[in-house]
């Protein structure tokens, strides 16, 4: 489906990659007119993209904006790329951070300007395209292309062991990859097989049926992929030092959207085409989730790098994004889903508020500060609103998303909730602990007393996430209702392939589901009762 025969979906995924081709033709020399340009194609991109939004039809549950083009029928290879209420919202969080990213990076680089803006967009296109593919070949190469651009972003532009955190990031990533792809390939042959038709389409393979050991390698193939991507411990190693080096935008699309792309790998590839494995994984990744909350916290805590604070606050806040989705009721998808958008706005922002005062200071260590609300109270205003946001204040972004994965967690299971409500506690502990230090008491550094607040670019950049995080807090239902149906859709396929161990269709384009009663209310062993119509 188009709009209105416009491709939308193939302008907004391709969009970035033509304007890093663009900025290939304008010379190195006219460093300030290749960051505007850049700074235009984002903006651009991030107004066509609006459109996937005003036009989203929430009455539906299946893929909109469905695009289907053959590329190698003969190996059952196509291009299909649609959206649902589960990725549209990450589709927009990408171009809306991207935007912030090119604008924050405007005195930070100075040198292979040209290179660095062409590697941002190219990596725009590949986070797009993995939020939008609907063929396993066609997601494959986009995930392939995400890791190219992120190497050379943190081991070109990166901090002082920044060759040694890009080949980590690289080692990690690509040893889960090709464990993906020998399961895509498993997959192919395997539906091929039982039903004579060899293809990588992922609606059509949503609705083979697989023996419960093959699930269980398939499953855990993805899995391992999509957890190290997450990162899930214990594969978490990688992103402090990758973070830690990586220039201010390079952390903040890391943890704003690339970290998401293991989250969304699991909720739309690994669960769905696995549901009985899934559910049997249920206390593995609740457990792993919950250690990842919990170590995440207190290492957190420990920290005397800001940045490094920050990097390891991620591993527990997508612990809780894990939770709520392995909760598999309708509060801890949904919640899940929205943690993903607050961690990519809250996490994101304290990267960018910490990329901040480096420039002024050139330390990112919380012992050098301290007193800077009496020297820079613009800058503290902002980072109080973001850190309050970070450890879910009530009216914040960050309260809606947790407090539905808890709500979620303690129906699946009572004692995962209770585990999973300590980190609330000590992450409220381990971010005022630090905005106190930083913020607060004497100016004890001579260099801080003429640090100067932030300037009307800084400001630009912050404003628009403040207002995401009041918004998201004070109306979440705005962006709720464009993923209901959604969730709904993935709880009952899954739910009812467990059951009843068969093949039950998922709702496609154009069908809506209507649910009588909640889907899975009490839990991942009750189910509701439905009634699927056509629009």
């Amino acid at each position: 489906m188009n709009l209105m025969g416009f491709p939308i979906l193939t302008a907004v995924t391709f969009f970035p990659l033509a304007g890093g081709i663009l900025l290939l033709f304008i010379p190195k020399a006219q460093e300030e007119f290749l960051k505007r340009v850049a700074l235009i194609i984002s903006l651009v991109e991030f107004v066509i993209s609006l459109p996937l939004f005003i036009y989203f039809n929430e009455g539906v549950a299946g893929m909109q904006f469905v695009e289907r083009i053959p590329w190698i029928p003969e190996w059952g290879v196509n291009y299909i790329i649609g959206i649902d209420g589960i990725s549209l919202l990450l589709v927009l969080l990408t171009t809306f951070l991207t935007v912030l990213c090119i604008l924050s990076s405007w005195r930070s680089v100075e040198r292979m300007v040209k290179e660095y803006m062409v590697a941002f967009l190219i990596l725009e296109t590949g986070m797009i395209g993995v939020l939008v593919a609907l063929d396993l070949i066609l997601f494959y190469v986009f995930w392939e292309v995400t890791l190219i651009p992120m190497y050379l972003i943190i081991g070109v532009w990166g901090g002082p062991r920044r060759i040694y955190a890009a080949i980590k990031f690289f080692l990690y990533t690509m040893a889960g990859s090709v464990l993906m792809l020998v399961a895509i390939l498993a997959l192919y042959f395997l539906h091929g097989k039982a039903t004579g038709e060899y293809t990588f389409d992922l609606l059509k393979l949503y609705q083979s049926a697989f023996p419960i050991n093959t699930q269980y390698l398939m499953f855990a193939a993805f899995a391992v992929a999509f957890a190290i991507k997450v990162p899930m411990f214990p594969f978490h190693t990688w992103l402090p030092d990758a973070h830690v080096e990586a220039p201010t935008a390079g952390s903040v699309i890391l943890a704003g959207v690339l970290l998401k792309l293991g989250t969304y790998g699991f909720i739309r590839f690994a669960i769905p085409l696995f549901p009985l494995a899934a559910f049997k994984a249920v206390p593995i990744i609740s457990v792993l989730a919950l250690i990842g909350i919990i170590y995440g916290a207190l290492v957190s805590m420990m920290q005397t790098d800001l940045k490094k604070l920050v990097a390891f606050s991620s591993v527990s806040h997508l612990g809780f994004v894990m939770l709520g989705m392995f909760a598999f009721n309708v509060q801890g998808v949904q919640g899940s889903i929205y943690q993903m958008i607050n961690h990519g706005v809250s996490t994101g922002a304290l990267f960018l508020i910490v990329g901040m005062v480096y420039e002024r200071r050139h330390t990112r260590m919380i012992a050098d500060f301290g007193g800077l609300a009496k020297v820079m109270p613009a800058f503290a205003t902002f980072f109080m609103v973001v850190t309050l946001s970070s450890i879910a204040l009530p009216g914040t972004n960050g309260f809606v998303g947790e407090f539905l994965i808890l709500l979620g967690a303690f129906k699946a299971n009572p004692v995962y909730g209770v585990f999973g409500a300590t980190g609330v506690i000590l992450a409220a502990a381990y971010m005022l602990w630090m905005f106190q230090r930083v913020m607060f008491g004497e100016v004890t550094h001579e260099e801080n007393r003429t640090l100067k607040d932030l300037n009307l670019r800084e400001i630009v950049i912050l404003v628009p996430i403040i207002i995401m995080i009041v918004w998201m807090g004070v109306f979440p239902k705005f962006f709720f209702k464009k993923m209901e149906l959604s969730v709904q859709n993935f709880l009952y396929g899954i739910k009812a392939r467990y059951t009843e161990s068969v093949t039950i269709p998922r709702l496609g384009e154009g069908e809506s589901i209507v649910v009588e009663e909640g889907v899975g209310d009490e839990g991942t062993g009750t189910e509701g009762q439905h009634m699927m119509e056509k629009e």
